[in-house]
């Protein structure tokens, strides 16, 4: 239960002092802590003051609230005008002012507001209150030095640590800087290189100088050139520095023009005569394994770099200009290993050219000239391949036998190359000592050569076909050792390919007797022997090339054979040929059998033999003869 008020009349100091002497006692009383009585007193006696100064009566009322369940136990101190309310300052209301309250750990003795305590206590007292704060002030200051040296001392910490932590800050972005440095060069080495070994795929992988130079210009412009120009020297300056200096090893020059010239530049000259790298430019380059020489006449902001081209000798000379202010060490030294990679190729691509031509010449001289044979028209053609190392090996002949036939053959060896065309020719000549015998026949005569092969060239293998006409006869009779078959054209337009089971190849070792094949060849018709570089493509087989090559056939007239049969030959090899690129020697031989009259007796022979015309394919169809089965199929 809250006890009634006290109420304290204040009219002058001496009350005042009595009713602050009063509170403080039930402040002291119920516990309250010196500082928080020091806090209430001073308010209470500011309050005071301010009343004292306004004049007249006024009514403190000390009011002891004890603890109860909802809130703590507390005094509240107010201050309202005993009698009317005295005038003030503008907006000095003391009475509307809230009471003042200090909370009561403890309850006060009873009779505590109502007695009070004398003045000299009381001022005793608020002078111990006075001490006790000061104490605290001091121990308050005193943790407060403390507690200030302390964060100068974190402070200090935590400087020293943003300073390590910088530093170390500083440490790491030096380490990614190197890494990052460390990871560009690997990467700028890594493209070098790889640009290198493409760049050196590129240039290998052709064996002609033209293709091998487009390509170089298409590789370094614009990225590691402004400008390509390559300098190859003619055989007759090799061939002489080749003599001067002899056989050894070591890459030599061959002799250039006295002086730079209009041509070539002063570097490009030097780098011809020394066989070393040079560089030209304003300031020296100091690039590894490259002399600097003073900048070109023609170029002298940009910078020249005249890079030997050497493999067994001095080729020529490669010059670029530079697509910047200078050429970077790195990508000279890579530019310096493709040039020698391109000599390289260009040696190889020279050494190929002077290969292909000599097989070529070879294979061409030991090509016979087609002889003179009444009733009958001749036209060969040879065409080498035009990739690749080739050449040789496929071969042609025609000549007339002891009795007047006319032995037209067609052949082609295994492999390729000089070997290749050496080997034609010995079995050519020995073909032709064959043939010279009163019972050859096309058969015999194979099966002599595969004889031959067998027993002194091991290991040679040929395929070959070999047909006899006999002029104004109308039939021919042919062999074939694994040769693709041959196929004839009648004079009405059908075509039929004569593809009876061929033997094995020449040289296979095996025992062989080559059979005699008959078939019909009435004048207007034509033979076509020919090689499988004719015919056969790697994605498609041979079939469908012989299929082009009937169609070919009978899409010439009669007349067309007889008038020109080298046109006629060319316009096969044409249709044939003009959608690829030959990757194997063409042989080509097509034997016409001109119209005229036709011999009694021989026309006698032929008539059960020759397949029949009537009721046959249209003109300008194929037909195909299967022997084996007897059946005919139209292609």
């Amino acid at each position: 239960m809250t006890a009634a008020p006290a109420v304290r009349t204040i009219a002058s100091v001496a009350d005042a002092a009595r009713a602050r002497a009063a509170v403080d006692r039930v402040a002291t009383d119920g516990g309250v802590p010196a500082v928080d009585r020091v806090r209430f007193r001073t308010a209470l006696t500011a309050r005071l003051r301010r009343c004292l100064g306004r004049g007249g009566a006024w009514e403190l009322r000390i009011q002891v609230r004890p603890a109860t369940a909802e809130q703590d136990g507390r005094v509240d101190v107010s201050l309202r005008p005993a009698g009317p309310r005295p005038p003030g300052p503008a907006g000095d209301e003391a009475d509307d002012e809230p009471s003042l309250t200090c909370p009561l750990p403890h309850r006060p003795a009873e009779g505590g507001l109502g007695a009070g305590l004398p003045l000299s206590e009381a001022l005793l007292r608020a002078d111990e209150d006075t001490a006790a704060v000061l104490r605290l002030l001091d121990e308050r200051e005193h943790l407060l030095r403390l507690h200030r040296e302390e964060l100068h001392q974190t402070n200090q910490g935590v400087l020293a640590l943003h300073a390590d932590l910088e530093a170390a800050a500083r440490a790491q972005r030096a380490l990614l800087d190197a890494e990052r440095a460390a990871r560009a060069e690997a990467e700028r080495a890594r493209r070098l290189l790889t640009f290198l070994g493409d760049a050196s795929a590129a240039v290998t992988a052709s064996l002609s100088h033209t293709a091998i130079l487009r390509c170089l210009s298409a590789l370094l412009v614009p990225e590691y050139a402004e400008h390509v120009d390559v300098w190859l020297f003619d055989e007759e300056h090799e061939e002489k520095a080749e003599d001067e200096e002899g056989g050894g090893e070591r890459p030599r020059a061959a002799p250039g023009p006295p002086g730079p010239g209009p041509e070539h530049p002063a570097a490009a000259v030097t780098a011809a005569r020394t066989g070393r790298p040079q560089h030209a430019a304003p300031h020296p380059g100091n690039l590894p394994g490259v002399d600097d020489l003073p900048p070109a006449a023609r170029s002298p902001r940009r910078p020249l770099l005249a890079l030997p081209l050497a493999a067994r000798r001095l080729l020529g000379v490669l010059t670029l200009t530079a697509p910047g202010p200078r050429f970077d060490a790195d990508t000279t030294v890579m530019l310096v290993e493709l040039a020698r990679r391109v000599g390289i190729a260009l040696d190889n691509a020279r050494r190929y050219e002077q290969y292909r031509d000599t097989a070529e010449t070879l294979q061409r001289a030991q090509l016979t000239d087609l002889p003179t044979v009444p009733g009958l028209l001749l036209a060969a053609r040879y065409l080498p391949a035009t990739r690749g190392l080739n050449i040789g090996g496929d071969w042609y002949d025609a000549f007339r036998q002891p009795d007047g036939s006319l032995l037209a053959v067609i052949g082609d060896v295994t492999g390729h190359g000089l070997h290749a065309a050496v080997v034609m020719g010995r079995l050519r000549t020995a073909l032709r000592a064959y043939a010279v015998a009163d019972d050859a026949t096309p058969g015999r005569v194979l099966t002599q050569l595969h004889r031959m092969l067998r027993h002194l060239q091991p290991g040679l293998y040929a395929t070959a076909l070999i047909a006899r006409i006999r002029p104004g006869g109308r039939e021919v009779v042919w062999a074939s050792a694994g040769h693709p078959p041959a196929v004839v054209r009648d004079d009405a337009g059908t075509v039929r390919v004569l593809d009876a089971k061929p033997g094995v190849m020449l040289g296979v070792p095996v025992p062989c007797a080559y059979p005699d094949h008959v078939a019909g060849l009435p004048p207007g018709s034509s033979l076509v022997l020919y090689t499988d570089g004719l015919v056969e493509r790697r994605a498609r087989g041979i079939d469908p090339g012989i299929e082009r090559l009937g169609r070919a056939l009978a899409a010439l007239s009669t007349l067309e054979l007889e008038q020109d049969p080298d046109a006629a030959a060319d316009a096969l090899l044409k249709t044939l040929l003009y959608d690829s690129e030959r990757d194997d020697d063409v042989c080509l031989l097509l034997c016409h059998a001109e119209a005229g009259p036709e011999p009694r007796g021989e026309a006698a022979r032929s008539a059960g033999r020759a397949e029949p015309a009537a009721g046959g394919a249209a003109r300008g169809s194929v037909e195909v003869i299967r022997r084996e089965g007897g059946r005919r199929e139209s292609l």
